[in-house]
């Protein structure tokens, strides 16, 4: 049941009109999905796109959790009779989870406590005393006298305050607005901390800027915090946050020592003390590393979803027919033949390189492959051996000039994961696993989309510290960028694998192998109508799927289009207005243009409707990737032993973190772009200037070549300042010095 106080809080949270809150949590909660809203749904949501939509329903499911909890708290005090109408109307008016779990603290259920004995022993009139300190004469040793009891324990004054001590302290600790305090301070000033650990001082590992690290809790970046407790479960950092204990003592004392003239004063302060040493800060500290997990996993799940778009949605070679390349040096490299929809014609293996080096052997198998098949392009995978391969092939074809053929360097990530997996031994079970790679690193090539969605995106090497993060959080986030480049692209529902089909909107893994079972029984589909004879694919599923699976050369020209069949109506009248049939009108500019929006708006048809369709009928089922563009490294360059500082290359990003991009320049380890080095001005965000799969020039810094470490810039090559008087300026090949002035760290660090 849709709760109107938490549609009408969204609201508030998002900056939308509660109507627009309204009909995304009716519409998904209706099982609708994200892609069909935002594409066909425009009038109910005010043309709300898929992020916010997403954001509606992430936080109204939040409330929706955070009011069950609040619920089930209230029962439990209840259940306990210690519910009183002020605890309930505080727990009611929290906004958080953490506010919640801080009021219903005193209540949980949890391990007796020294607390627990020091009341169970009759000491809790004793502390609450204590807190009152109403009393300004006296000694409290002889008021404590009063309590003495040998039969419970309680044999001298200074053993009943040492146990009401411990009442004092946890009603300190569980003081919800204490809690509060102390957990902002820790955030506000505090300061996250590692170290190495003494028996691995002389390790050297990829943790050694963390050996000795400290940075305030508020600037520390994502991928440090994820890197530190990577550090921490490997077994070579110890990790802590160190608080600003002065000042939160301070804070405690100002809220519980309330009379200065008291003789409970030191009583009291001694047990804030220890309340915080003992038991608010190990629970702060747990605090606080969560919230800053949970931001560095919120943060790291936004770059990979960023960059997994970006690579999904690559440009694409399209259908053409293409020899592709598994390269290696021991084993060989796999050599394969396909033709325009992917399909394998033919297969050898070759050995061009040593040990084997059958050079000759491998140019007549090569040969023979091209002139049997005449491919428009021969594709060579960026791994082991990929630049030697792709310099044997590039000699080949200069001998050659008749075959038109041209031969490129495509990525490889994910192939060999694919290759293993059950998808591919499905598609191609009677194949050698080094020859399913070659075949994915073809269809990468043909469409990288259609091929990434069936590897674990996880596995595609575009993201920072994937394997660190909530799990659960990023494969949703991951699902729904792919879902996203899916059904923004469109599927053809008679070429597409099931792997592809089961992102489109509405159909999911069962309907997908059901749509591929049909479509080899029966032949293919001719009109999207045909889908509803699908076992499985009901109307519901029909309407969020059908606008999303196209069929070109169908038997209706728009089910080749992004139209959705419900709307196939309104533009049969706009074709009958013009005098002209649906085909004539689809893809003519001319006609296209001679339609008033305006005319066609009305029930719950809008202008955004309206106007989606027109576009759609000026480029119908048009691909809106970018044209197929690709990137050509310098020949010059094959390994890290060609490259020389100063020199500039063309690269293609494989990657963007948050603390630079990382660019391929063909020598098969990526060079680094640290974010200072990514454009002239300040750049907060890598997001802003790069993105995955874009071409750039970058110049060479330095070459770490014991490492394997390349520095990259897209700085203009500028003149550099004049050093200030009294400064020693670091020479000009002393690369590593200059990379520790702007970077501020050591020399042998850089």
């Amino acid at each position: 049941m849709i709760q109107e106080s938490l549609l009408r809080q969204v609201a508030a949270d998002q900056g939308l009109r509660p109507g627009q809150v309204r009909a995304v949590v009716e519409l998904l909660s209706g099982g609708a999905t994200i892609p069909f809203v935002a594409r066909y749904r425009k009038e109910a949501t005010g043309s709300l796109d898929e992020v916010a939509i997403a954001a509606v329903w992430d936080r109204y499911g939040y409330l929706a959790e955070l009011e069950e909890r609040k619920a089930a708290v209230i029962e439990s005090i209840e259940a306990q009779g210690r519910l009183t109408d002020e605890l309930a109307a505080r727990i009611r008016a929290v906004a958080t989870k953490q506010e919640v779990e801080d009021l219903y603290l005193p209540f949980k259920p949890r391990r007796r406590t020294k607390a627990d004995v020091a009341r169970e022993r009759g000491l809790e009139p004793l502390a609450l005393r204590a807190l009152a300190q109403e009393d300004l004469r006296g000694d409290v040793r002889e008021i404590a006298s009063a309590f003495v009891d040998p039969e419970r324990e309680v044999t001298t004054p200074d053993e009943a305050l040492a146990q009401t001590a411990y009442i004092v302290a946890e009603t300190v600790a569980h003081d919800p607005e204490a809690r509060a305090r102390v957990r902002r301070l820790t955030w506000e000033k505090g300061f996250l901390r590692s170290e190495v650990l003494p028996e691995r001082k002389a390790d050297r590992t990829k943790f050694e800027a963390y050996y000795e690290f400290r940075e305030a809790i508020p600037k520390v970046p994502s991928h440090r915090v994820l890197a530190v407790r990577r550090g921490e479960d490997e077994g070579v950092l110890r990790v802590w946050v160190e608080a600003p204990e002065t000042e939160i003592l301070a804070e405690l004392e100002r809220r519980f020592v309330k009379t200065p003239g008291s003789i409970w004063t030191g009583f009291v302060r001694e047990a804030v003390a220890d309340a915080y040493r003992r038991l608010l800060a190990p629970s702060i500290e747990v605090d606080v590393r969560v919230e800053l997990k949970t931001r560095a996993d919120e943060a790291a799940t936004e770059v990979f979803a960023e960059n997994l778009r970006h690579l999904l949605l690559e440009s694409p070679a399209g259908r053409r027919r293409v020899v592709a390349i598994d390269p290696g040096f021991r084993t060989g490299c796999k050599v394969v033949a396909m033709d325009e929809v992917g399909d394998l014609l033919e297969w050898k293996p070759i050995h061009p390189h040593p040990p084997q080096s059958r050079v000759d052997e491998a140019r007549q198998a090569l040969s023979g492959l091209i002139s049997r098949h005449r491919p428009e392009f021969v594709v060579v995978g960026n791994g082991t051996a990929g630049r030697e391969t792709e310099a044997f092939v590039r000699t080949l074809l200069a001998g050659h000039p008749e075959w038109g053929c041209r031969v490129l360097m495509v990525s490889e990530a994910g192939a060999s994961v694919y290759s293993a997996s059950a998808v591919a031994r499905e598609e191609l079970p009677d194949l050698d696993v080094s020859v399913r790679g070659a075949v994915s690193i073809g269809r990468r090539f043909q469409d990288p989309l259609a091929e990434l969605v069936k590897i674990d995106p996880k596995s595609i090497g575009v993201g920072q510290y994937q394997h660190d993060v909530n799990q659960t959080r990023l494969k949703k986030a991951l699902d729904r960028v792919v879902e996203w480049c899916v059904n923004w692209v469109g599927v053809d529902v008679n070429t597409a694998s099931p792997s592809l089909l089961r992102y489109v909107a509405g159909v999911g893994e069962g309907l997908a192998r059901n749509i591929v079972a049909h479509r080899r029984e029966r032949g293919p589909f001719r009109r999207r109508q045909d889908l509803l004879e699908v076992p499985r694919l009901g109307p519901k599923a029909f309407e969020q799927a059908a606008g999303f699976l196209r069929i070109p050369g169908g038997e209706n020209p728009l089910d080749a289009s992004a139209v959705h069949p419900e709307r196939y109506g309104l533009v049969e009248r706009m074709a009958r207005d013009l005098g002209v049939p649906v085909a004539e009108l689809i893809g003519n500019d001319r006609l296209v243009d001679q339609i008033r929006p305006e005319v066609y708006v009305g029930g719950d048809v809008g202008l955004p409707t309206v106007c989606d369709i027109l576009d759609e009928l000026r480029k119908p089922g048009r691909d809106p990737r970018e044209a197929f563009d690709p990137v050509r490294f310098d020949e010059r360059v094959q390994t890290l032993d060609d490259l020389r500082e100063g020199m500039e290359l063309p690269g293609v990003v494989t990657n963007v973190t948050r603390f630079g991009a990382f660019v391929d320049v063909g020598v098969h380890q990526d060079g680094l772009v640290h974010v200072s080095e990514l454009a002239d001005r300040y750049v907060e965000n890598p997001a802003e200037v790069v993105r995955v799969g874009q071409k750039v020039r970058v110049r060479v810094l330095g070459v770490d070549r014991e490492r394997g470490r390349i520095s990259l810039s897209m700085r203009s090559d500028r003149p550099r300042p004049r050093p200030r008087k009294g400064r020693r300026d670091p020479k000009p090949d002393d690369w590593k010095a200059r990379l520790a002035r702007r970077y501020r760290v050591s020399p042998g660090r850089a």
